[in-house]
């Protein structure tokens, strides 16, 4: 898939396959909204079960064969899966559809291509684009296949085309860590900062689309970038927001969204983006409270936390957009508890749009800046001269 703009508005059927799990779309919702995030246009939707993928070609081969006459018939020029695929497993589609294939993976890799904005975003991106690709150079193209013979700068006698592509990928591999590492040092250094400054530091966290970007906008007064799609922010932001209640200013940072399937690579690729939770006082867990889907998105949320070493981090559950709830959803009690693993959680809901709610959640991080406050240890006393004057 390329990044390019010129790729909107391309056709695409997609395709799920139900392999037992109890958090299978079977509308493909989320990758409709994922492939029209990344410009494309979703004109089929197929859903199969198996019980296991075929080895082969995922879905089998009457599966396929139904595939690649839906595509003719509605115009579809490729074919997006809900699930990874192995590159063989891709190779294999290509040739029985004759379509290019692409699999979620990909899908949101492009999507974090086309949103990146800061020099470590855009590095962090390229890092996870490269590992992906460094797993797809098993024979899938067909001028990989050849040998380059003769002796030259671009390898020894006899060294195929694809061991050259691997190792400049792998080169430019490292090359891309080694320039993190110095974006990872570069916030190191911010972070030892605001702790020099006893500063209460609050992470924004959620899956993709909960309304986060929003809500730290109607927090700060802030002008960060926010829509109603999927991975509108990929950056982090961080502010100070002042908490009248608690007379002082905390620093509050919104971080990139969350997603079911979340490519590992991503997760590694975007560790120093992802510090700013692990390094957070207290998490905002922002959830999307109009979403029926909304506890199978909290546990995606979770399992990342946990996959990053956040899950400690005591966190502050803020059920979004309730200006979207119907009148016979709404809560009795803008601000109560809610069940997370047999531990009561505080929640506070809220709309980041109309602002409802907003007063609680503010004298909530008060609340929790001013026990920080209790539990920091005393500054030790200044040491006197030895004459003791």
């Amino acid at each position: 898939m390329s990044s390019k703009v010129s790729r909107s508005l391309v056709p695409v059927v997609l395709v799920g396959v139900d392999l037992g799990s109890e958090h299978f779309d079977s509308d493909l919702e989320e990758l409709g909204l994922l492939a029209e995030t990344a410009g494309l246009q979703p004109v089929f939707r197929v859903t199969c079960k198996r019980k296991a993928p075929d080895a082969a070609l995922f879905i089998g081969s009457g599966k396929a064969d139904e595939i690649r006459m839906l595509a003719q018939m509605h115009g579809a020029v490729e074919v997006l899966f809900d699930q990874a695929l192995s590159p063989a497993q891709q190779r294999n589609l290509e040739r029985h559809l004759q379509l290019p294939v692409n699999d979620r993976t990909l899908l949101i890799l492009e999507i974090f291509a086309q949103r990146a904005r800061s020099h470590e975003g855009k590095l962090q991106v390229e890092l996870a684009r490269l590992q992906y690709l460094s797993t797809r150079l098993v024979r899938r193209w067909s001028h990989l296949e050849r040998q380059t013979g003769g002796i030259g700068a671009r390898g020894g006698p006899g060294e195929k085309q694809i061991e050259l592509d691997r190792r400049m990928i792998g080169e430019a591999i490292k090359r891309t860590r080694d320039r993190l590492v110095k974006v990872k040092r570069q916030r190191a250094t911010q972070r030892r900062q605001r702790d020099r400054r006893e500063t209460f530091n609050i992470s924004l966290v959620g899956y993709t689309n909960a309304g986060k970007s929003t809500l730290f906008n109607a927090l700060v007064k802030a002008d960060a970038y926010a829509a109603d799609q999927l991975f509108a922010t990929l950056d982090t932001t961080t502010r100070q927001l002042y908490l009248a209640g608690a007379g002082r200013s905390v620093s509050l940072s919104d971080t990139v969204g969350f997603i079911r399937d979340l490519p590992h690579g991503l997760v590694d690729a975007f560790e120093a983006t992802l510090r700013e939770a692990v390094d957070a006082d207290l998490l905002l867990h922002v959830v999307d409270a109009s979403n029926p889907r909304f506890p199978e998105q909290m546990a995606q949320v979770w399992k990342v936390l946990d996959e990053i070493g956040a899950a400690e981090v005591p966190q502050l559950l803020v059920f979004n957009k309730l200006d979207a709830l119907e009148p016979a959803q709404r809560p009795s009690s803008l601000v109560d508890e809610y069940d997370v693993q047999g531990d009561a959680t505080p929640r506070v809901f809220v709309s980041a749009r109309s602002g409802e709610g907003l007063e609680s959640l503010r004298n909530a991080l008060s609340n929790r800046a001013l026990l920080s406050d209790v539990r920091m240890p005393p500054a030790p006393a200044p040491e006197l001269p030895a004459n003791g004057t």
